[in-house]
């Protein structure tokens, strides 16, 4: 009996064989990794309504290929307040922690969204809605 792994040699026509073997290869790296979920949030607002988040997130980062690339901090209205472009892969790294500073959001918005995307399925897994921690001016 054949190895699954040499399975293709076998095959009619082996070169079709092997590129629908690497394709599926390819498929199931992408599922693996899935989309990217928000974790835990936190803002905290200075008194002139700068905020500084801290955002946690997992993905299954399988490389340059496949990695959370970004998150964003939207009003509940869908209007984007602020976004961290993410570099690299995190692959040894899950789930990780990155800070977004220096964002103005009007004392009039309480609550914000966060959400991420990955460089192969976007924008699409769990998202969060938190509380704007504000302090008190002077």
């Amino acid at each position: 009996m054949t190895s699954p792994s040499l399975a293709w040699l076998s095959c009619p026509r082996p070169r079709w064989c092997l590129a629908a073997a690497l394709l599926h290869q390819l498929s199931l790296g992408s599922a693996v990794a899935g989309e990217v979920d928000v974790l835990r949030a936190e803002a905290r607002c200075s008194p002139d309504s700068i905020c500084r988040f801290s955002v946690t997130l997992r993905h299954g980062d399988t490389g340059w290929e496949h990695y959370a690339d970004r998150f964003e901090v939207q009003s509940l209205d869908g209007d984007m307040l602020g976004f961290r472009i993410l570099r690299h892969p995190h692959v040894r790294e899950q789930p990780f922690t990155r800070v977004l500073e220096g964002v103005t959001i009007s004392r009039s918005i309480e609550r914000v969204r966060i959400r991420a995307r990955d460089s192969v399925h976007g924008y699409g897994g769990a998202e969060l809605t938190i509380q704007l921690s504000r302090a008190t001016p002077p």
